[in-house]
């Protein structure tokens, strides 16, 4: 089991030029028997190059015409997690959002890597799969499937249909994203990977793609109204049952460290190293032929309009705070703009109370409304931000580039333990205010030391890519 081959298909279609303002993509799954103004996908994304400047999508803390966004780096050094969230995404109905975990010497630059790359990978091959469809002859899938329509024989084949375009796009685009990695110039990834759980809502439908531990839940409400949690994904661990034959079958070993019983880990068959806390990541690739895969877990949910937002996050929420936990944090939060900090803030106090000595987890977080509504300016700048957050580096989040060669934001600290009067006047990471960077060199990837629970790796393994005789 290893590194899945693929071949990214590319954009074949036509554009027009009328000067209508259009979404970015010829990806029209969905709008059957309209006549829409399009632009093909190789005209709006030229390179990765181009994607900041696109103005649907925000990745550093801001917000969105719908959502949130917010991270906060941890006490291991480098912020290793990334997230992004991509309006009008294949038409002006949609929208992406993905919360990414790097993990290793260089997760931080996978994690960054697969944010940019895998919704493209994904854009590409919805655009092939639908090509082929109507080229077939075949009628192209509706994005609204209401499962009390008249025919339900009809209404079932074309929900069948939906999702098997959608599954086989987040397959072959997690396929080729992991290919990448592993032939990227620049970027070992032998012992570093990130997690990836990824939805896209076009309309009622919501449709997930997920490996890791990351996970997104919704908050729904119940018949008396009152707020619930529904968990959306399954946390891939290594003690999974299915997770756990798959790893044995291929030689892999699972087994948890004696303190950190609660932590079930992947090991080479020959080495107690590198010890990760998943089943399945894109990169690591030490482990790809012991069982670790990229193939994500695909699921597809009709939305109602009782489900009023998703939370997208990083498992440093997860490990201290309940499904429960974290739709109250949200619901309850002032204005939504500041939904996603006030979580990551509530997170970072639960890491001090529950686990004091241990080195806090980065937090990332994406809040989703599913009414699309979010608050005024006046209410976002009320909470601590302004309107150029959206477009600024805000808050410890990295300057990046493709193969990391920018620099990197750096903590204000002395690598000595805080006191507790220290740690109540800094509840939040500070950036250091007249640099604001240091070379990515000075900031030791420190998430080795010492044997925590927050480790999403324990050890690096003894070789390099060569493979002992056996």
């Amino acid at each position: 089991m290893g590194c899945c081959v693929s071949t990214s298909s590319r954009s074949t279609c036509s554009s027009k030029s009328n000067g209508d303002m259009v979404s970015p993509s010829c990806l029209e799954i969905g709008f059957c028997g309209q006549k829409r103004t399009r632009r093909t996908f190789s005209d709006h994304v030229i390179s990765l190059h181009h994607l900041p400047s696109l103005p649907s999508r925000i990745f550093t803390n801001g917000k969105s015409r719908g959502s949130c966004i917010f991270t906060q780096q941890g006490r291991k050094g480098i912020n290793q997690d990334a997230m992004i969230v991509w309006e009008d995404f294949m038409s002006e109905d949609m929208i992406f959002c993905g919360v990414f975990d790097g993990h290793g010497p260089h997760g931080h630059l996978v994690a960054r890597k697969v944010r940019d790359a895998l919704p493209i990978k994904l854009l590409s091959f919805l655009h092939s799969c639908e090509s082929k469809r109507n080229g077939s002859g075949k009628t192209c899938f509706k994005g609204n499937v209401k499962p009390d329509s008249g025919d339900s024989e009809q209404d079932c084949s074309t929900e069948d249909k939906l999702n098997s375009t959608w599954r086989e796009a987040f397959m072959k685009a997690y396929k080729a994203m992991d290919k990448e990695l592993r032939s990227h110039p620049n970027l070992d990834c032998f012992c570093s990977g990130s997690t990836a759980v990824t939805i896209v809502k076009q309309g009622s439908n919501l449709f997930m793609g997920y490996i890791g531990d990351s996970r997104a839940i919704m908050g729904s409400k119940d018949s008396n109204d009152s707020m619930v949690a529904i968990q959306l994904t399954v946390d891939l661990k290594p003690d999974l049952p299915r997770e756990a034959e798959r790893i044995k079958r291929c030689k892999g070993r699972v087994f948890a460290l004696q303190d950190e019983p609660e932590v079930p880990r992947v090991w080479l068959p020959f080495d107690d190293a590198p010890g990760l806390a998943m089943a399945r990541a894109f990169g690591d690739f030490c482990l790809k032929e012991y069982g670790v895969i990229s193939i994500p877990e695909f699921s597809h949910r009709l939305l109602t309009d009782r489900d009023q937002f998703i939370v997208l996050a990083s498992d440093g929420v997860w490990d201290v705070l309940s499904n429960e936990e974290v739709v109250e944090i949200v619901s309850s939060a002032p204005t939504r703009s500041s939904a996603a900090r006030i979580l990551v803030d509530s997170a970072a106090r639960e890491w001090k109370l529950k686990y004091p000595t241990s080195k806090m987890d980065d937090c990332a977080v994406v809040c989703l409304f599913l009414d699309g509504k979010m608050d005024s300016e006046s209410d976002y700048e009320e909470q601590g931000f302004s309107s150029a957050t959206i477009q600024s580096n805000h808050s410890g989040n990295p300057i990046e580039s493709d193969d990391g060669q920018k620099s990197e934001p750096s903590l204000q600290r002395n690598f000595t333990v805080r006191s507790s009067e220290e740690n109540e006047t800094n509840g939040a990471i500070s950036v250091d205010a007249e640099d604001g960077t240091s070379s990515a060199d000075d900031q030791n990837w420190s998430g080795l030391e010492g044997v925590t629970r927050v480790n999403s790796l324990v050890q690096l393994p003894r070789f390099s890519e060569e493979r002992p005789n056996s």
